[in-house]
């Protein structure tokens, strides 16, 4: 049988100092160089502020404003990835252009909830704890204030983890000379994965399924595969990234996610907004590769996550103690209180369809996991979720944000209606 995973997907693709606004000293600067991958991660220490200079209570560590090599994406990091940062982290950038600073923006700090699952390699080599990343566009000076929790009551104020630092991210450039060809060039896969019709889809499946050992379908219920754009096409490094995969036997649950780094994105700039975010997780949060298994952008155009192949089931680091058998799609933006677009909510419906299609699931139905372990379900338990699920329904997180998990329900009826079910 001519091997779709082979032809369509592609063998490559799923192989493959600091200017002071007052005297400071020199800052450490993860700089790319021909020998090493694009793009840089600054981390500055955060220090004690003045609690009266604040104007807040508790325990405050923060950067006082100061000029930086140009960055686009910001997080604070510190040492042990065990500890939580019970309080606030706001920051303040400067745009490079026309030199504005914005207004304070919190980042999300309860982000241990994406994560590799416990007692897994990954999860063991993670060395830090980290904040959600913000994405800030084209900057060149940042300011930050991270306030404890105050007391309250016989509570006492909580203290803030060791090791607190500012993680500021240049993306790099994306592919020089790219245009999202569909067609390998120098043997080093395409840039995108055209959409298959729905006879094609089926015989993908029909080839995973005999992959997996189940033997062949009688016309599986599959949903035409979207066209996706590969980890070359948004120009992930893949020296990057830990060499080799982790597979799990299969895929029962599409989690859906958003990524909480802001909507302040355009969709030309969600490449760059894909590669910092791939830095962060690998190089500040110690992750093998992006946590996500896809990503989605406002725009509805679908990105290839965490590498090993998009017909696999990769096991990522998205939704702790339930990565096995699951996959995590994950809408660029912060979705608390605005909407996803028309176009990003169809694209989630169309790549769920496909993805869960490929391994017999109904989009509309229901899949047991058993718990890897976290907050809501002990470790070992059996749980039965929606095959389309929200973050928040394996772990306490307002993940995927109240105004995207609100759209699932209608999600699940659609991908449904894809697969060609009624």
């Amino acid at each position: 049988m001519r091997s779709f995973l082979a032809s369509s997907i592609g063998v490559a693709t799923v192989a493959a100092l600091a200017l002071p606004l007052a005297a400071t000293a020199p800052v450490a600067v993860a700089s790319s160089s021909a020998a090493e991958p694009a793009g840089s991660t600054q981390s500055l220490p955060l220090t004690p502020l003045d609690a009266d200079r604040s104007g807040a209570g508790g325990s405050q560590e923060g950067l006082a404003q100061r000029e930086v090599k140009p960055f686009s994406l910001v997080g604070v990091v510190w040492d042990d990835v065990r500890d939580e940062l019970h309080g606030s982290v706001q920051v303040r950038t400067r745009a490079r252009a026309g030199g504005t600073w914005s207004a304070w923006q919190d980042l999300e700090t309860h982000n241990h909830d994406h994560a590799a699952d416990p007692g897994t390699a990954e999860a063991g080599s993670a060395p830090h704890g980290s904040t959600a990343p913000l994405w800030v566009g084209d900057s060149d000076a940042v300011e930050a204030r991270v306030s404890a929790e105050p007391a309250e009551g016989e509570r006492a104020a909580a203290p803030l983890p060791a090791g607190l630092r500012l993680d500021l991210v240049d993306p790099g450039a994306g592919p020089a000379g790219e245009d999202e060809s569909e067609n390998s060039s120098a043997g080093q896969g395409p840039t995108v994965l055209p959409a298959l019709d729905k006879a094609a889809s089926e015989a993908e499946a029909a080839e995973v399924s005999e992959g997996l050992g189940a033997g062949p379908r009688a016309r599986p219920y599959v949903g035409a595969r979207p066209r996706i754009i590969t980890r070359r096409g948004w120009g992930a490094d893949e020296r990057l990234r830990e060499k080799g995969f982790v597979y799990t036997k299969s895929v029962k649950v599409a989690f859906v996610h958003h990524t909480t780094s802001g909507n302040g994105y355009s969709c030309a700039q969600a490449p760059s907004v894909l590669r910092s975010i791939y830095r962060y997780h690998v190089k500040s949060s110690g992750w093998r590769d992006i946590g996500y298994n896809f990503a989605v952008d406002k725009c509805g155009n679908i990105y290839e996550g965490r590498a090993g192949g998009v017909a696999k089931a990769v096991m990522g680091a998205h939704t702790l103690g339930f990565n096995t058998n699951s996959t995590g799609i994950a809408l660029l933006g912060t979705y608390n209180n605005t909407n996803p677009s028309a176009a990003a909510l169809k694209a989630i419906e169309k790549l769920a369809a496909w993805k869960l299609g490929l391994y017999g699931v109904n989009p509309a139905g229901r899949s047991t996991l058993v718990s890897g372990g976290g907050n809501r379900y002990k470790k070992g338990r059996s749980v039965r979720f929606n095959a389309i699920s929200g973050h928040r329904d394996g772990f306490s997180t307002d993940c995927p944000g109240a105004r995207l998990y609100s759209r699932l329900g209608t999600a699940r009826v659609s991908a449904a209606h894809y697969q060609g079910r009624r």
